[in-house]
């Protein structure tokens, strides 16, 4: 089918796409060796076009943030796969120093803000991150991710409030995977279209397709394009959905097998392979290489890992609290 977007986009998005399906295969193969990974592990498998949407629709200084699910949004924003395996695997050389583990992903130095384990609680701290950028006077953005489940928190409707007040340069995007943990959307709330929550405070909303980057793109463009022309907030809801349980431990008993297989006839990375195919961007023998550097991409990371030190007893109270010095007001 012909499309707007170039090769070098699609290729882009490929390559993205199958790096975080990847690294989440094998990070949850390891998980279930005894002893490698431990506590919580939640995948970002089948959500892969939100990430890679998102990341041709912003530019490189624009900060994340988002819930537990974060690994395949830290891999997007340029965290390393060794600095999330290692994360992953509670080693010193993790992007959170092996503090973290699975749901505390984090990296200033690639304006990725979390990984919260607090249910919701991103949502207020994102538009921190949106008022702290336009306080600073730069044209940064802030997306903002959260899940369906989450929406149903005060949270939201506070920071809504201010955030619409103050004209805040965030996008919040709400990954509707249609479950909440193991509670499907139509039990939290009388109110299923979730970007309609937007409505009470007078900002701009919509409802994507989460499964095709192209959609996700467009949207997160015009919403950044809103922003960064002084015009506030955004409510994008993404409807899409995990193949995988809620966390590694989940039973799924909730839904069917039926239904998890009519959604990855719409996988989003076969959909993308498609397209690339058919516009004669690539051919299957040089996807079947990006196939292979990102597999060794990932091998690469649990070796490292695995040789990894772990963090030093002396690290126990560091990063904890601030230090006392710190500027709280700059002139």
């Amino acid at each position: 089918m012909a499309t707007k977007f170039s090769k070098e986009t699609y290729l882009y998005w490929y390559e993205l796409m199958q790096l975080i399906r990847q690294f989440e295969l094998k990070s949850e193969e390891m998980y279930k060796m005894a002893g490698k990974i431990r506590g919580f592990f939640h995948a970002y498998i089948g959500q892969e076009a939100i990430a890679a949407g998102c990341m041709t629709a912003t530019q490189s200084d624009d900060p994340f943030i988002t819930a537990y699910r974060d690994h395949g949004l830290a891999l997007a924003k340029g965290v390393s796969a060794n600095a999330c395996m290692a994360e992953l695997y509670g080693k010193a050389t993790g992007c959170a120093k092996g503090k973290g583990g699975s749901m505390h992903f984090f990296s200033v130095e690639h304006k990725f803000f979390g990984g919260h384990g607090i249910v919701g609680a991103q949502i207020g701290t994102g538009a921190g991150l949106a008022f702290a950028e336009k306080y600073k006077g730069t044209q940064n953005v802030v997306l903002c991710y959260f899940g369906d489940g989450a929406a149903r928190q005060g949270m939201l409707h506070e920071t809504f409030n201010l955030a619409m007040l103050w004209k805040l340069p965030v996008i919040f995007i709400c990954e509707n995977n249609n479950y909440a943990m193991g509670t499907s959307i139509e039990r939290t709330s009388n109110v299923i279209d979730i970007y309609k929550l937007a409505d009470a405070y007078e900002m701009p909303a919509d409802k994507i397709d989460g499964m095709t980057p192209e959609a996700v793109h467009d949207a997160v463009a015009r919403a950044v394009k809103r922003a960064r022309e002084g015009d506030g907030p955004t409510l994008l809801e993404m409807k899409t959905y995990r193949y995988k349980g809620h966390s590694v431990s989940d039973p799924q008993k909730y839904r069917s097998k039926e239904e998890v297989e009519e959604y990855k006839d719409q996988d989003p990375i076969n959909k993308v392979a498609s397209t690339i195919l058919d516009n004669g961007f690539a051919t299957q023998s040089e996807l079947d290489a990006i196939n292979a550097r990102v597999n060794a991409i990932v091998d690469e990371s649990v070796k490292f890992a695995e040789e990894s030190p772990w963090p030093d007893d002396s690290e126990v109270l560091k990063d904890v609290y601030i230090d006392q010095n710190y500027p709280f007001i700059v002139d």
